[in-house]
């Protein structure tokens, strides 16, 4: 598990494919390694990885097909920025929210603009994750811990403030640009449970008519 407070930017220093899915090493910059060890799990860009080798400041990590097929890494190019945040400790201060580290989808920033010293970004998320995305919660971009501004649709709307800005890969981020989303964990299993007995079967989804038939709405 992690927070969404990232603790440094590294780069990608080579992508190796290896017969369908790819090695990836990524140069930590300034994240303290001293004590990762194999086997830890680290977040790239809001992936959860597990480090296959350690090498002074070179990470390891293999990248199945699935996870490439399903998140931004499939774009990893030499030099490309990357957030990088260890695992959460027992004692670590959750200063953002509860992330897992498994994307839910790709989406695609749509806009750009200043707000005072900070920055508005505009995302698109797929129309399917659109309903775990609510005003004033919080969504995992690319490893970052954000609150939700504003949602029209499938469109929602953050506000980066200037250590943000500095301290992750959204210095330079633009429209266009592919991003790692995770929804608040919480609202996954929030649809389950209200699924009730109706998780076991097949394209019971919550939907309007699924609430009112169960109650929730009249």
């Amino acid at each position: 598990m992690f927070t969404g407070i990232i603790e440094s930017v590294g780069r990608i220093a080579a992508v190796e494919p290896l017969g369908g899915d790819m090695r990836l090493r990524v140069d930590a910059g300034g994240l303290d390694v001293a004590d990762v060890r194999i086997g830890d799990s680290i977040a790239v860009s809001g992936v959860c990885l597990t480090v296959l080798e350690c090498a002074g400041k070179l990470l390891v990590f293999d990248v199945s097909g699935e996870t490439a097929a399903r998140t931004t890494l499939s774009d990893a190019r030499v030099g490309t920025g990357v957030n990088l945040e260890k695992a959460l400790l027992p004692t670590t201060r959750l200063g953002g929210h509860l992330v897992s580290g498994h994307v839910d989808a790709v989406g695609t920033v749509v806009g750009r603009e200043a707000a005072a010293r900070s920055v508005r970004l505009t995302i698109k998320a797929p129309e399917a994750l659109a309903r775990y995305i609510a005003v004033k919660g919080s969504i995992c971009v690319d490893g970052v811990s954000l609150t939700v501004n504003a949602v029209e649709g499938a469109e929602f709307e953050l506000n980066l403030i200037p250590h943000t800005l500095s301290e992750t890969s959204f210095g330079n981020v633009d429209a266009g640009r592919r991003v790692n989303l995770e929804v608040d964990i919480l609202a996954r299993y929030l649809e389950r449970l209200l699924q009730g007995a109706g998780a076991a079967k097949r394209g019971d989804a919550i939907t309007t008519d699924f609430l009112r038939r169960h109650g929730f709405l009249k």
